[in-house]
């Protein structure tokens, strides 16, 4: 009875905020991502009382890679070849990222935890059209989106393949396989999975895309 209380009272708010945005669209963006992006908080809210934590995984054995993660190396959205051996003694946030989706509001999250833990912390966003074709942009663009919208200053990357394919990148080869990173199997389920490596190349956890970058399961890590 509850659940479906606050499902009539969410559906209601979405319909006022669809009308207004049809009228008002956000600058810079389509109709769609300002619907997406008005409608975020309210798919966090929802997400977080049907679905919980429970997805996310946890290095409980503490087992150690098998490749080195510091033999990775990536190019940016800049055409730059960046060493992962660079970000030694810091943890590194990966995140699979799509700017028409429906979490897409967690650029500006992301941005926000990077500000936070700087010093000790390295976020990466691998923009990928691997659901639902939500990232069809350019590099170009979608450096623009995420400036422009987010105030993105974290790294991103070339768009790439992060789903288990001859084509995956081979960042997600290392996360998504327990024979290079030691112990994990599970794919990006969509936009926004987020990957936790720590200061010495052991990956920590997963976390769903329903995970806030700023919730308490991920900043507790951090501290």
């Amino acid at each position: 009875m509850f659940k479906n209380k606050i499902i009539k009272k969410l559906t209601f708010a979405a319909v006022i905020i669809t009308v207004l945005l049809v009228c008002v669209k956000q600058k810079n963006m389509t109709l769609r991502q300002s619907l997406l992006k008005t409608f975020y908080p309210v798919l966090m809210f929802t997400s977080k009382v049907f679905a919980g934590n429970n997805a996310i995984l946890q290095n409980q054995a503490n087992a150690k890679p098998l490749t080195s993660f510091y033999n990775l190396k990536a190019v940016n959205n800049k055409g730059q070849t960046i060493n992962f051996e660079t970000f030694k003694g810091k943890k590194v946030l990966i995140v699979n990222t799509a700017s028409n989706c429906g979490y897409t509001g967690q650029y500006e999250e992301l941005e926000k935890l990077q500000d936070q833990y700087k010093a000790k912390l390295v976020i990466i966003g691998f923009p990928a059209n691997d659901f639902k074709d939500q990232e069809t942009g350019t590099d170009e663009d979608i450096a623009a989106f995420c400036k422009t919208n987010f105030g993105v200053s974290f790294l991103l990357m070339k768009k790439s393949t992060v789903i288990k394919t001859a084509q995956q990148n081979e960042v997600f080869q290392w996360l998504t396989d327990k024979n290079k990173n030691g112990w994990n199997s599970r794919p990006p389920e969509w936009n926004f999975s987020k990957y936790l490596v720590d200061e010495n190349g052991i990956l920590l956890s997963y976390f769903p895309p329903a995970i806030s970058p700023l919730d308490n399961a991920i900043t507790a890590a951090l501290k």
